[in-house]
C-alpha cells in the first residue's frame, strides 16, 4: 500500500493546518465558552473551497478526491475537533447526499450555495428510539396529494440551526415493503426539509459534555407539508441510499479522530520537554516518555487506517469493512491518548484552557457518533462473515 502523499495533497494538509494554528486554534477556547459556531471561521473556510472538496468543478466544487477531504478535516481536528466535524458533517451528511441522490432540479437549487460553504445542511437520521437501529424508525410521511406530510422528531442533528442552515434531508417511513422472508417492514425514503418550512421546528441546542462549537439540535416535524418533489432519491430506497451516506462519514470521522489523537500528542510532548520537576524534564521519566510512545504509535495506525480507507473509498473499491476498521481505531486512539496527555499536564490538563482539557471531553463522542464502536465490531464481524445471519442488521 502506498501512504505518501502527492505534492498536491501535502500542499492542502500544510495551508489547512497553517489556518488552523494561526485562525482557529487561538479563537477555540473563547468559542467553546460561548457554546457559539463562529461563523466568521466558516466563512473564511467557505472561501478556501473547503466545502466543495470532493465535488466536481462542473457543480461549483473543487474537483479534488474524498481522501483530500480527509486530509482538511484531520488537520482542523487536530486544534478544534468542533469545528473539524462542522466540514465533516457538511460535506458528508450536508452535500453527498443531494450530489449523490437529488434530481437535477435540486441539485441545481442547493449545490452551489452548499459546495461554497454560502450554505449548510443537516441529515436527520437518529431518533430518541432510532440509531443503530434505524430501522426503528418511527418519523413518518404521507403522500397526500402533491405533497409530503411529516411527523416525527430528530435527535443530535449537527448543523441543523445554524445562521446558514438550507434545509434538513429527513429519513421517514414512506410505506411498507415486504422483506425477504415475505414478513413486512417500514419502506425508509429521504425527504429535503427546508428550515423555513411551517411547523418544522428547530429546538434548543443540547447542553453536551463537548463539542461546544458544533452546532447540534433536536428537531421535531408537526404536520410539515413539502412538495413530493422534495423527495431525495428513490421512494423506498433511504436506507440503502443513507448506508453509503454512513459509510463514507465513518471515513472523515476516523480522520477527525487521528487529528484529535495528534493534536493531543503534539501537545503532550511539548508539555513534557517544557514541565521540569526535580531539576530535570518530566520527559526525561520513563513512564512519561513511554506514555508518549504509545500515543505515536497510536497515532501512525490511525492514520494509516483511514488512509487505507480513503484510498479505497476514491478507487471505486469496496471499503465497509476498513471504514469500520477505522472509525474504531482512531475513535479509540483519540480518546486513549486525550486520557494520556490530560494525564500529563497533571493539575494543568484539567483546566479548560488548555486544549487537552477539550481533547478530554470531545473525544468520547468519536466512539459514539457515526455508529459507535459496538456498531463497527458488528459490521467487521459481519463483513468477516461470522455468525452473519445472527447478526441484527445495522446502519
Amino acid at each position: 500500500m502506498q501512504y505518501d502523499l502527492t505534492d498536491e495533497e501535502q500542499r492542502l494538509s500544510d495551508d489547512v493546518a497553517d489556518f488552523a494554528d494561526r485562525v482557529v486554534a487561538p479563537a477555540a477556547y473563547e468559542y467553546d465558552t460561548q457554546r457559539r459556531l463562529p461563523m466568521e471561521i466558516i466563512a473564511q473556510m467557505g472561501d478556501m473551497g473547503l466545502f466543495g472538496l470532493p465535488f466536481p468543478k462542473d457543480v461549483g466544487g473543487q474537483g479534488k478526491t474524498y481522501f483530500q477531504l480527509c486530509l482538511a478535516v484531520e488537520a482542523l481536528g487536530r486544534v478544534d475537533q468542533s469545528i473539524g466535524v462542522t466540514l465533516e458533517a457538511g460535506v458528508g451528511l450536508g452535500v453527498m447526499p443531494v450530489y449523490r441522490h437529488g434530481t437535477p432540479a435540486q441539485q441545481a437549487e442547493y449545490l452551489p450555495d452548499l459546495v461554497s460553504g454560502r450554505a449548510l445542511a443537516g441529515f436527520g437520521l437518529t431518533e430518541a428510539g432510532a440509531g443503530s437501529d434505524a430501522g426503528a424508525t418511527a418519523t413518518t410521511a404521507d403522500l397526500v396529494g402533491d405533497q409530503w406530510v411529516i411527523n416525527g422528531s430528530k435527535q443530535f442533528i449537527t448543523n441543523s440551526g445554524t445562521p446558514i442552515t438550507r434545509f434538513v434531508t429527513i429519513t421517514a417511513v414512506t410505506g411498507q415493503r415486504i422483506g425477504a422472508r415475505g414478513e413486512l417492514k417500514p419502506e425508509l425514503s429521504t425527504i429535503i426539509v427546508p428550515n423555513d418550512t411551517p411547523g418544522f421546528t428547530v429546538e434548543p441546542s443540547y447542553d453536551k459534555v463537548g463539542w461546544h462549537t458544533s452546532d447540534t439540535h433536536p428537531l421535531t416535524l408537526r404536520d410539515v407539508r413539502v412538495p413530493a418533489s422534495n423527495l431525495l432519491g428513490e421512494r423506498g430506497r433511504g436506507y440503502a441510499n443513507f448506508l453509503r451516506t454512513l459509510n463514507e462519514g465513518r471515513v472523515a470521522f476516523a480522520a477527525l479522530a487521528t487529528g484529535a489523537a495528534q493534536g493531543c500528542l503534539e501537545e503532550a510532548l511539548r508539555y513534557a520537554n517544557e514541565r521540569r520537576v526535580f531539576g530535570a524534564s518530566i520527559g526525561s521519566n520513563q513512564h512519561i516518555a513511554f506514555k508518549i510512545a504509545r500515543m505515536q504509535a497510536r497515532v501512525h495506525q490511525a492514520r494509516l487506517a483511514w488512509h487505507d480507507a480513503a484510498r479505497k473509498l476514491d478507487a471505486g473499491k469496496p471499503f465497509t469493512l476498513e471504514a469500520s476498521i477505522a472509525k474504531m481505531v482512531c475513535g479509540e486512539a483519540a480518546m486513549d491518548n486525550a486520557r494520556d496527555a490530560t494525564q500529563i499536564f497533571g493539575g494543568y490538563g484539567f483546566m479548560n484552557e488548555n486544549a487537552v482539557a477539550r481533547h478530554y471531553r470531545d473525544s468520547k463522542i468519536l466512539e459514539i457518533g457515526e455508529g459507535t464502536t459496538e456498531v463497527q465490531l458488528m459490521i467487521i464481524t459481519r463483513e468477516l462473515g461470522i455468525g452473519a445471519e445472527q447478526l441484527v442488521p445495522t446502519a
